[in-house]
């Protein structure tokens, strides 16, 4: 991201040639920026999966993930018989330790 050189002239053409390159080089970085403000909110989210799949430290969370969805799906959805659905996320939060320790238990013993 080096500066276009100036010109060592007083050469009205050559200093206007200089200037429409500081010019473009501006919007260059301006445009550099403002994708990166855009491309932000996607980063952050796939550092929040990274983190979530090492933070439990279960290999291949995103289809641990998806069983898990189905499995709701299928404990929930139509034809499920009626009960709470608080009583299944309570009882989800309460196995995620459970399956952590599990997990741990199984690569220690590699």
């Amino acid at each position: 991201m080096s500066l276009p050189e100036l010109p060592h002239t007083t050469d009205r053409r050559e200093l206007r040639k200089a200037l429409v390159r500081l010019r473009l080089e501006m919007h260059r970085q301006e445009i550099r920026h403002e994708s990166g403000q855009l491309l932000n909110p996607l980063t952050r989210l796939r550092a929040v999966g990274d983190s979530l799949q090492g933070g439990l430290g279960i290999k291949h969370a995103p289809l641990w993930g998806i069983g898990a969805v189905v499995l709701l799906g299928f404990l929930t959805g139509k034809g499920a018989r009626s009960g709470s659905v608080s009583r299944l996320v309570r009882l989800g939060t309460s196995l995620i330790p459970l399956l952590k320790l599990a997990m741990q238990g199984a690569a220690s013993k590699r």
